[in-house]
């Protein structure tokens, strides 16, 4: 079984001083990368943020999470985290998506594609990532990217490239993340609204076990013989990790609200037992990971900010 990893994001940064002393905590505690989303909502930019957050720190690792390749050419995304791994010393993890927040899209004016167009214009964006990070020039030649003779430089310090991350909860997205990536995040499926408008939400049906070892099956049957050397990671969907003595009543009150919301019922047990919720005591949340671990090799999670599971962590990390 892989060590457990965990990642955190810097939570509510302010400014430079208040992202180094996150950074810095975060690494003092155990967690192993720190993440930001890469989102025109979001306060700050992705990549200035993570290399702040990578001068601050000896050990601890950084990654988008994710990139939206709709936001930037597949070359310059490469350049920037290649040039951030060669100043970090290495400590750079590359997350890469196919986009999904539409209202971003319509409020820069980007035409929001069919999923199916999005994902084939993210495959062929990994293979110009994974170009750019080879050793000499390359080119391509596809249906959204053509490259002619370009050789990707800064190289970065990892070789041949810094672990690819790739998420999804849909067939075609997991599918090629089980085929190109070194990590493989287990995302939620997304609901459209109720008039056929953007697809914000999550679908709570997808984040049971059951749903979770369908995608399983998915990243298994396209990754083949490679399947036992990926990671695998999940995140917290629907609500906010929490430590309680009491999370059957913590998890009714959150039921009440995504019925009210979406109109599907979940069992209680089925939630609490979910890859995507962290609540519950800090014994039965160590237990609930190891068993995670060992039922479906999940062993990296995304915890959203550091300080409310660091006991989880303290006891977890590394082991």
């Amino acid at each position: 079984m892989k060590p457990f990893r965990f990642l955190a994001d810097p939570g509510d940064v302010t400014d430079g001083p208040s992202l180094a002393d996150a950074a810095r905590r975060a690494e003092a505690m155990g967690y192993a990368a720190l993440i930001y989303p890469d989102h025109v909502v979001a306060a700050f930019g992705m990549v200035p943020l993570l290399a702040w957050a990578a001068a601050a720190t000896d050990r601890l690792r950084v990654a988008p999470f994710v990139a939206n390749n709709d936001l930037r050419h597949p070359a310059l995304l490469a350049q920037d985290l290649a040039t951030l791994d060669v100043l970090s010393g290495g400590r750079v993890e590359v997350a890469v998506g196919a986009g999904w927040n539409r209202p971003e899209y319509d409020a820069l004016g980007i035409g929001f594609d069919p999923v199916g167009v999005r994902v084939g214009r993210l495959t062929e964006a990994v293979a110009v990532i994974k170009g750019c990070f080879g050793d000499g020039p390359f080119s391509f030649a596809g249906e959204h990217y053509t490259i002619t003779a370009h050789d990707g430089l800064p190289k970065p310090a990892q070789r041949p490239g810094p672990p690819l991350f790739i998420g999804g909860g849909g067939r075609r997205v997991l599918t090629l993340a089980g085929r190109e990536a070194d990590i493989v995040g287990l995302a939620p499926r997304t609901l459209p609204s109720a008039a056929g408008g953007p697809i914000v939400r999550s679908d709570p049906r997808s984040i049971t076990i059951a749903a979770t070892e369908e995608k399983l099956g998915w990243v298994r049957e396209a990754a083949g013989d490679r399947f036992g050397a990926l990671e695998l990671n999940v995140y917290p969907t629907g609500s906010a990790p929490q430590l309680t003595d009491h999370p059957r009543t913590a998890a009714a009150d959150i039921l009440d609200g995504i019925r009210a919301r979406t109109g599907v019922e979940l069992d209680v047990d089925d939630y609490l037992e979910s890859p995507h919720v962290f609540i519950g005591s800090v014994d039965g949340l160590v237990a609930k990971l190891r068993e995670l671990r060992e039922r479906l090799g999940i062993s990296s999670f995304m915890l959203g900010d550091a300080d409310t599971l660091a006991p989880v962590v303290e006891r977890l990390a590394g082991t």
